[in-house]
């Protein structure tokens, strides 16, 4: 082995040193991105599953009131423009929940695919 190396084994235990750091520091970031996903899609579930409650219960009061909207009309007690108003709110709730459902099931896929689920095709 050569006695005099300029400092080589030197620089290149430094260079060694440094790769390692910035290893270790891409590995952490790594981590702390995978922690913050999950608590997010975790958080989501949370919120959504709220959500879809809420929008299910209203969902279902305007299918009542549709259907008492439509009675008075039936009955001649009402005009046919309540019993649409009432129609075109329910059609909006409707909407609103199929909207808040495909949200849920998009949060589950981003939850099990942060998790570590993932697709194994051929």
């Amino acid at each position: 082995q050569p006695i005099f190396d300029a400092g080589r084994n030197r620089a290149n235990l430094d260079v060694a040193t440094v790769s390692r750091d910035i290893a270790i520091a891409q590995y952490e970031r790594s981590i702390q991105t995978s922690f913050r996903e999950v608590a997010d899609a975790l958080a989501g579930r949370a919120t959504l599953g709220e959500q879809l409650r809420a929008q299910t219960a209203q969902t279902n009061a305007l299918a009542v009131t549709y259907r008492l909207a439509d009675l008075r009309y039936r009955a001649g007690a009402a005009s046919y423009l309540d019993a649409l108003d009432a129609q075109r709110s329910l059609f909006t709730a409707q909407q609103a929940l199929v909207q808040t459902q495909a949200l849920q099931l998009q949060n589950l896929v981003a939850l099990y695919r942060v998790l570590g689920g993932g697709w194994k095709g051929e």
